[in-house]
C-alpha cells in the first residue's frame, strides 16, 4: 500500500525542484521529507529521485509516479470540497495570495464580511505579485488568487485553474498639479514621452504596463524611480519630481496637489479576477470568498455593460 503521504512528497518535490524548496512548501525538514521519499520508494520498489550534482532530478518512474500521485491529490481535494463539505456552512482554512492593491480595495472589505457571516472560514493573506500568485494556487500553495490581466500584459492561466472576472481597473497617470499636464482633462500617450517616471520594479506586471504604452514608438520611458508601493508613487509626485501610473482600485483619496488625468488611445485598464483550482469549484468556502469579493467589486468598479 503506498502512503498518501509519501506520494505528496514527491509531488512536492516534482513541483518546487527540490527536497528544500518542498520541505519549505510542506512545513517539514529537508530530512523529513528525504524520509517520505525513501518510504515511497521501499513501498512501490522504484527509485524516484537521483542525484543531479548537488540537487536531484525525478527518474522516469518517479515522474510517472507523480503524475499518478497529482491525479490523486486532486481527487481526494475535490472529494473534501463536494461530498465531505457543507454548502450551507463554508469552513476551514483559505489560504488567499492577491495583489497590493487589491488587498486594500477587495480582500480587505471581504475580510471584514467574512468574519461576521462565516467566521468558521479562517483566511490567511499573502500579497503577491498575480504571476507568483497563480503559481501558488497551481502547485496547491494558496487555495485563491486574486489577479490581473492587463490589456496589454496577458497573464497566463495554467490549464489546472478556474478564472473567474471581478471587474475592471482603469489607471491613471498622476502628475503633480503645477505640471504642464495638469489641465488636460485625458492624456496619449505620445504625451508622456518626454517624462520623469516613478515605476514598479523591474519585472512586475505594472511596470510591462507602463512600458507597453511606448511600444511602436521608438522610446521607453525615463523611469527614475522604482517603489513597489503605490503610496509611494503618489508622494513623489506630490513632491512634483516624477509622474507615476496607478491604478484607481485601492488607491486612497488624492493630496490636493496630485491631478489624475486619463490615458486614451489606448486606456490603460486591467481585468481583475479571481483563479482556483479545478478541483476547488464545489467548495463552500472558495464559493463564499468569491461571492464576496464579487459584490464588493460590483460596489467599487462594476464591469462595463455590452
Amino acid at each position: 500500500m503506498i502512503d498518501i503521504s509519501a506520494l505528496r512528497a514527491l509531488v512536492a518535490v516534482e513541483q518546487h525542484g527540490s527536497v528544500i524548496a518542498a520541505s519549505d512548501v510542506m512545513g517539514f525538514s529537508p530530512s523529513a521529507v528525504s524520509q517520505q521519499i525513501k518510504k515511497l520508494e521501499k513501498q512501490t520498489g522504484v527509485t524516484v529521485l537521483e542525484r543531479n550534482g548537488r540537487g536531484v532530478l525525478l527518474t522516469e518512474r518517479g515522474l510517472a509516479l507523480a503524475g499518478y500521485g497529482r491525479r490523486i491529490m486532486g481527487e481526494l481535494e475535490e472529494l473534501q470540497a463536494t461530498l465531505l463539505a457543507d454548502p450551507a456552512k463554508p469552513s476551514g482554512l483559505l489560504r488567499l495570495v492577491a495583489f497590493s492593491t487589491a488587498c486594500r480595495g477587495l480582500v480587505g472589505p471581504m475580510l471584514g464580511r467574512m468574519a461576521a457571516t462565516h467566521p468558521s472560514v479562517k483566511v490567511t493573506v499573502l500579497a503577491e505579485d498575480p504571476r507568483e500568485a497563480v503559481q501558488r494556487v497551481a502547485t496547491g500553495e494558496a487555495e485563491l488568487a486574486v489577479v490581473h490581466n492587463w490589456n496589454s500584459v496577458p497573464l497566463v492561466i495554467p490549464e489546472n485553474l478556474v478564472h473567474e472576472d471581478l471587474c475592471v481597473d482603469q489607471a491613471d497617470v498622476l502628475v503633480n498639479s503645477t505640471h504642464p499636464l495638469a489641465s488636460r482633462a485625458a492624456v496619449e500617450r505620445e504625451d508622456l514621452l518626454d517624462q520623469t517616471w516613478i515605476s514598479t520594479p523591474a519585472g512586475a506586471i505594472c511596470n510591462e504596463a507602463l512600458l507597453q504604452i511606448f511600444a511602436g514608438l521608438g522610446r521607453v520611458p525615463d523611469i527614475r524611480i522604482y517603489d513597489p508601493d503605490f503610496s509611494t508613487h503618489i508622494a513623489m509626485v506630490e513632491q512634483g519630481v516624477a509622474v507615476a501610473l496607478v491604478p484607481r482600485l485601492g488607491r486612497p483619496p488624492l493630496p490636493p496637489a496630485v491631478v489624475a488625468i486619463p490615458v486614451m488611445n489606448p486606456v490603460q485598464q486591467r481585468s481583475v479576477g479571481v483563479v482556483y483550482r479545478k478541483t476547488m469549484t464545489a467548495s463552500p468556502a472558495i464559493r463564499q470568498a468569491v461571492h464576496m469579493l464579487r459584490d464588493v467589486a460590483a460596489e467599487e468598479l462594476p464591469l462595463p455593460q455590452g
